[in-house]
């Protein structure tokens, strides 16, 4: 038997998919949830074999549950994308199914599952978020902190570090870990907010004090919180761009 969750913050798409999936004997709904911290919980509580994912929710959002997670379980999404953005994600996911979803599409993405078990895929769920489009920037990131979930907003960041396979968001409320790159990271922002100033920085504009010489063609910018960071010569030229210097 394998276990299913469904997580949609639309009840009606909920009972839409638990009524399709009486048809497969071999598939449980375990756990229905309105939005990602209720589905976070049950993932974790559950273990579940597959997921039936909404994006765009309250709270907490489809994208940022799945970063949460160290072992993302398989998933179909249940979005209204429209059909351009979700063909951008198809070699990811297990597949994508647009409200409102018709039983002959959402037997087809069950049967792709159902064909290609185990599904606990998590290297595709990784890739698919390190190749997120994401529908404009992101003025948050979430992470977990020693099991909480936090949400860090844009403006509190001071400046975020490669750690390496991880990144670290220095806050004035203090640093936390995050299990991410810093490539994925930066194209998650807005990049007239932060730029990527070093190979292992990405700084706010706000928290540009001062930018100083280095060795060679490098330089130190001196940040508002007080920290320095290294400045390459590609982050000097990105800089200057910016602003216009």
């Amino acid at each position: 038997m394998y276990k299913a969750i469904l997580i949609d913050d639309e009840p009606l798409a909920r009972q839409l998919i638990r009524t399709f999936l009486s048809n497969y004997n071999q598939i449980k709904v375990v756990a229905e949830c309105g939005d990602g911290f209720e589905g976070f919980k049950a993932i974790q509580e559950n273990n579940p074999d597959l997921i039936f994912l909404d994006i765009q929710m309250p709270r907490l959002n489809g994208f940022e549950m799945l970063e949460l997670l160290d072992s993302p379980p398989a998933v179909i999404f249940t979005t209204a994308f429209d059909e351009y953005a979700m063909k951008a994600f198809e070699t990811h996911a297990v597949d994508y199914l647009l409200k409102p979803i018709v039983k002959d599409r959402f037997d087809k993405a069950v049967q792709k599952w159902l064909q290609h078990i185990p599904a606990k895929d998590a290297p595709q769920v990784n890739a698919l978020l390190e190749n997120n489009i994401y529908e404009g920037y992101q003025h948050r990131i979430v992470v977990k902190d020693n099991g909480l979930i936090r949400i860090i907003p844009a403006q509190d960041i001071f400046y975020i570090e490669a750690n390496d396979d991880y990144v670290k968001i220095v806050t004035k409320d203090g640093s936390y870990l995050k299990k991410s790159t810093l490539a994925h990271i930066e194209q998650t922002l807005d990049p007239q907010q932060f730029v990527r100033v070093h190979r292992s920085y990405l700084v706010p504009v706000t928290q540009l004090m001062r930018i100083e010489p280095y060795e060679k063609e490098s330089h130190i910018a001196l940040l508002h919180c007080g920290a320095k960071v290294m400045v390459s010569k590609t982050g000097m030229a990105k800089l200057k761009t910016l602003l216009g210097w």
